[in-house]
């Protein structure tokens, strides 16, 4: 029985540092942006973001590749600052937030990919639809203080998807032959968070 208590106390006296390598970061969502670009009418891009956003970002510093990433995003908070245009991506055509009122990513994996970059494998939910995504990720930055006793770190990611696998199939044909809306969409993050007390 000894030697049981032993082997267990020694297991959580091995764990206790690991444990302790791991902070907690919010996102700051004053100082984030989570933006997009699509191809529109196959001659220009138009871009838009997200206004609405939450996440927590635990980064262990001895080993980042045990690092762990959450983000919900508010599908109806999108902005292309065309109202006529963002009513029709909240509607039924595209996001349908009335069904679907969010979008989160869930990190599953992260892998070192040169210094200071990281690749982030995760789930992106969208529009009821999970698939695999990766997050190029520079960073993240080296701990700042800001006026207010604060505790700062940022990170850029971006990624790309194809908006077909989430069901979002509205299109409509030109009579050059192209299409209204492209198929691929280009997710951009500049992403600032504080540290959790």
């Amino acid at each position: 029985m000894k030697r049981i208590i032993a082997s267990i106390s020694t297991i959580i006296a091995l764990s206790l540092p690991a444990l302790a390598a791991a902070t907690t970061w919010n996102i700051d969502p004053d100082h984030t942006n989570i933006g997009f670009k699509v191809r529109h009418l196959m001659v220009s891009n138009v871009r838009g973001s997200f206004e609405k956003h939450s996440g927590v970002v635990d980064i262990d510093d001895k080993d980042i590749t045990k690092s762990k990433v959450e983000v919900t995003i508010d599908t109806a908070s999108i902005n292309t600052n065309v109202q006529k245009r963002d009513e029709h991506l909240r509607s039924a055509d595209f996001f349908d937030v009335a069904k679907y009122p969010t979008m989160t990513f869930v990190s599953r994996k992260v892998v070192k990919a040169g210094k200071d970059n990281l690749k982030v494998t995760g789930d992106l939910t969208l529009h009821g639809i999970t698939r695999e995504v990766v997050l190029d990720v520079e960073g993240p930055t080296r701990e700042s203080k800001d006026p207010w006793g604060n505790i700062r770190r940022g990170a850029v990611a971006s990624t790309k998807i194809n908006r077909k696998d989430f069901g979002l199939t509205w299109n409509k044909t030109l009579e050059t032959g192209g299409v209204v809306v492209g198929d691929e969409v280009t997710i951009n993050l500049e992403i600032e968070m504080i540290k959790a007390k």
